[in-house]
């Protein structure tokens, strides 16, 4: 849940590990660090706590280097501060480490290894700078074994790691386990990172690393060796995506562009999936696959649950196959009892959630199919999935996913009607995707366009409030969840989602006065109930605000969705709660896109 960058071989290695640290500071942001190497004995470390603005201050016109590394945090061991922050060193100042991930033995390590080395942080990460250190100088191995030895020490831990020896100013060394790493490929020089966007601006062309390999870069020259010291050639693979996309440009925070991207998003995914006649276009075998399974099983986290909450009922109406949604980090450990022939898709904008891939390997070992609906290619979860579809929806920075999770929903339609159709389903016959997403695409748009609209609904509803809750039923209930983690995760209001039938079993005993309470209502056969419900919690001083489609709309409903087929209402009605989420936390004057104690790509269990 952290960022790291580097580079060799070229001279400006300062303003480019700035550069791709501001395009990572979305995976954490609570300090930054870098350390150069010039190559003629000048070499400068500095560190700080807070953003990369911060880091650029300390960093002045001096510090310079054609050698580096840099790294933005988001802690795990020990609290934000200078001590804490990457590059960790070696006590003789040799050896300089950034780490992404989480070393489970490192306390082991520490009183086995270096009972007499004074720490000056609380990482796990120090630990492991100090035990290179130990191997080369009192065992006399070179960088390269002491780094191996301390591999092989570190059991099922995670990591992506980025080291540099004073003494070899221009090589750097790099290994993972779990926690993605890249190389990128450039003409006399190289670069590495944990995330392509880093250094799009210095090159297209990646190396993926696969786990337990252990690779040494230099200006001119990769080595690519695996557990056993063996060699590894590997072809890059070209990112086809412009730097430029991963800009704001005129918007004052990505997630509200994220948002206004959302119509463009939706047609895209038509274009890709879609044919001319709108039936869907899927891999054979992933087809063949779907038909084989008697069950389904859609593995997530946040809001990739919530998109899979709504997706099981897709494949239960149109493509009539039993569907299961379960939380990754509960099923990787708590595994339920599976159908004679299950079928595994995961849900993650990243491809990197640890959580996910832990039962993702769980899958391949009892050797099940599996796809992964994902943003980002060659993503490891795209790599070791059985298959992968790709949600085109471009670079999502923002912490508070937007467009990945109407992306999912859409991805997940289309594959529901295509295997509907594939197993004689009647419902999938009668379901014009390729029609229904253009007009989700122009209700999403009409949605977007009224943002003074929402902007006033969060002013005299949200921005005052402790607390606020969304309720809805069925899939309303699915994006009374998502709408409500929004909330709560970039404005710091207490916000919950909840089945509207539940709030008299409990919860209804915090509705007080003006309490926000957000009844979403979209679902014919449960309408009348939701507003039912929405009465009791009026009755008891709650300030009530509905968001309804127009054809179950009555006089006084505060926000008209849009009429599009019921079954792809939760694309519409996450909208209001998304606007209504950003307008809060930038009226309170918050940093809508980097909300406290949270980061992107959640890449520690």
């Amino acid at each position: 849940m952290c960022g790291i960058v580097g580079v060799t071989g070229k001279d400006s290695a300062v303003s480019i590990l700035s550069n791709g640290l501001e395009k990572l500071e979305y995976r954490g942001y609570d300090s930054a660090g870098i350390y150069v190497n010039d190559q003629d004995g000048h070499d400068y470390l500095v560190k700080e706590k807070g953003r990369i603005d911060d880091l650029r201050k300390e960093v002045g016109e001096a510090v310079h280097g054609s050698t580096g590394i840099g790294h933005t945090r988001w802690a795990t061991h020990g609290e934000p501060s200078v001590a804490n922050a990457h590059p960790q060193v070696s006590a003789d100042g040799r050896f300089y480490l950034v780490h992404n991930g989480v070393i489970e033995n490192f306390q082991d390590l520490k009183q086995t290894y270096l009972s007499d080395v004074t720490f000056k942080s609380q990482t796990d990460t120090e630990v492991i700078v100090q035990l290179v250190d130990r191997f080369v100088t009192k065992e006399n191995l070179s960088t390269l074994d002491a780094f191996r030895k301390t591999l092989s020490l570190l059991g099922h831990s995670s990591y992506g790691f980025l080291l540099m020896d004073k003494e070899n100013p221009d090589t750097l060394y790099v290994a993972k386990n779990k926690s993605p790493l890249l190389i990128g490929v450039g003409d006399g020089f190289n670069v590495v990172c944990s995330d392509s966007l880093a250094m799009l601006d210095q090159t297209k062309d990646f190396l993926e690393l696969q786990d337990g390999e252990i690779v040494v870069v230099k200006p001119n020259e990769i080595k690519i060796t695996n557990q056993a010291g063996e060699s590894v050639e590997r072809k890059p693979f070209h990112v086809d995506i412009d730097a430029a996309q991963a800009d704001k440009g005129t918007y004052p925070f990505y997630m509200l562009k994220e948002i206004d991207e959302q119509p463009n998003v939706m047609r895209k995914l038509s274009q890709v999936y879609l044919n001319d006649a709108g039936e869907p276009v899927i891999n054979d075998d992933l087809m063949t696959a779907l038909k084989a399974a008697d069950r389904l099983y859609i593995v997530a986290a946040g809001t990739s649950y919530h998109a899979g909450l709504v997706g099981a009922k897709l494949f239960e109406s149109l493509a009539g196959v039993p569907t299961e949604v379960h939380v990754s980090s509960e099923f990787a450990y708590n595994q339920p009892l599976l159908s004679a022939h299950p079928f595994f898709i995961f849900l993650t904008q990243s491809g990197e959630t640890a959580d996910s891939r832990e039962v993702l390997l769980n899958v391949n070992e009892q050797h099940f199919p599996s796809l992964t609906i994902t943003n980002v290619p060659n993503s490891t979860l795209s790599r070791e999935a059985t298959y992968t579809l790709l949600l085109h929806a471009g670079p999502e920075i923002a912490v508070a996913s937007t467009k990945a999770y109407t992306a999912q929903i859409a991805l997940e339609a289309i594959l529901a009607k295509a295997l509907g159709v594939a197993t004689n389903q009647l419902a999938a016959d009668d379901f014009d995707v390729k029609q229904q997403l253009a007009l989700v695409a122009n209700g999403m748009q009409a949605l977007v366009d009224e943002k003074d609209t929402f902007e006033k609904i969060s002013k005299d509803a949200l921005l005052n409030t402790p607390n606020a809750f969304y309720i809805g039923r069925g899939l309303d209930y699915a994006v009374s969840l998502e709408t409500a983690l929004k909330l709560k995760e970039i404005s710091y209001v207490q916000a919950e989602g909840f089945a509207s039938g539940e709030l008299k079993h409990g919860t209804i005993a915090l509705i007080e006065k003006d309490t926000p309470v957000i009844g979403i209502i979209t679902q014919k056969n449960t309408a009348g109930l939701t507003r039912s419900n929405l009465q009791e919690v009026a009755a008891r001083g709650a300030k009530t605000i509905t968001i309804v489609t127009d054809n179950l709309a009555k006089e006084g409903d505060t926000v008209i969705l849009p009429a599009v087929d019921e079954r792809l209402t939760a694309l519409l009605s996450v909208v209001p709660g998304q606007l209504l989420a950003y307008y809060t936390s930038l009226n309170k004057g918050l940093d809508v896109d980097k909300p406290r104690n949270l980061a992107k790509s959640v890449t520690v269990e």
